[in-house]
């Protein structure tokens, strides 16, 4: 096998694995509706802003400090790809009567890996925490 086919091959299964990482923010927007408010503070952490509202409540975490790829490949004369991009991500969650009834991202969060990619982090306990087969029966 050639060292360039080599090199596509690699980017290829890179870009596959990335593309994992950008699905988990958006499988999150479902699975996580119903969850109570003390276990998505439990997975998410403490959030970083929280606004009270008439019929609830709106939290928010904030990844603000860049999130690179994973796979930067660097050649010579300074050439230099970064296959998994760069972004920032703030994850907000709407609670009605202690649960989660909406899940948002905004921020510049689209990288090469996706356009949620960034958040991933964010949302990455709970989404573990959950079986994919019974997530909404799991918070009812």
């Amino acid at each position: 096998m050639t060292r360039s086919a080599s090199l596509r091959i690699f980017a290829s299964l890179a870009l596959l694995c990335v593309g994992g990482c950008s699905s988990l923010p958006t499988r999150a927007r479902q699975d996580l509706l119903g969850l109570p408010r003390s276990d998505l503070i439990a997975c998410a952490g403490v959030p970083d802003n929280r606004e009270t509202l008439p019929d609830g409540e709106v939290l928010q975490w904030r990844q603000d400090a860049q999130v690179q790829g994973p796979l930067t490949l660097k050649t010579p004369f300074a050439f230099e790809l970064d296959v998994g991009g760069h972004g920032t991500c703030h994850f907000v969650a709407r609670l009605q009567q202690g649960r989660v009834v909406q899940i948002d991202y905004t921020g510049p969060s689209a990288t090469l890996a996706g356009p949620y990619a960034a958040c991933s982090p964010l949302v990455q306990a709970c989404e573990k925490r959950i079986a994919p087969h019974d997530a909404k029966k799991a918070w009812l």
